[in-house]
């Protein structure tokens, strides 16, 4: 689909052409997460883990949409790496809860930077026009996601 469409409001060409470009630029973030030595899901689990402490392994799973199992697995290499701990839940002692530890603190800022710097370089690049465009693109990319909670 060329760039074309995305000067069209219709839904299905905005999807075509929008689709492709937005996985490009997820998937280079994603590589530049892993030059830290995380993968994209770890990375992705150590932010929910940050953005709600005390999460406990079973809503992780469902908020993620990972069978259970396959969260504690993740979970237990994120504590092995010394990125996450647990501790006992406050509002029920019988379950542990989930926090990011200093290190895992660590880890998520020189994530955070590899991706700003690789995605400010590019933007630097664009004329101030094109950035202002991005900005005011990004609150309707931000309700796409919203749609889905």
């Amino acid at each position: 689909m060329p760039l074309s469409a995305l000067t069209s409001s219709e839904p299905e060409r905005l999807a075509e052409a929008l689709r492709p470009l937005l996985l490009r630029v997820s998937r280079r973030l994603r590589q530049e997460a892993q030059k830290a030595g995380v993968s994209a899901l770890d990375a992705l689990i150590l932010g929910q883990i940050k953005r709600a402490p005390g999460v406990g392994v079973c809503d992780l799973a469902d908020a993620e949409k990972l069978s259970r199992p396959t969260m504690s697995n993740h979970v237990k290499r994120l504590e092995a790496a010394g990125w996450v701990a647990r501790a006992d839940r406050v509002d029920d002692g019988r379950r542990s809860g989930l926090a990011v530890t200093p290190a895992g603190e660590a880890r998520l800022e020189d994530i955070r930077k590899l991706r700003n710097d690789w995605l400010s370089v590019r933007l630097a690049q664009l004329s101030p026009e094109g950035r202002d465009q991005l900005a005011q693109a990004a609150h309707p990319l931000l309700q796409l996601l919203s749609l889905d909670a």
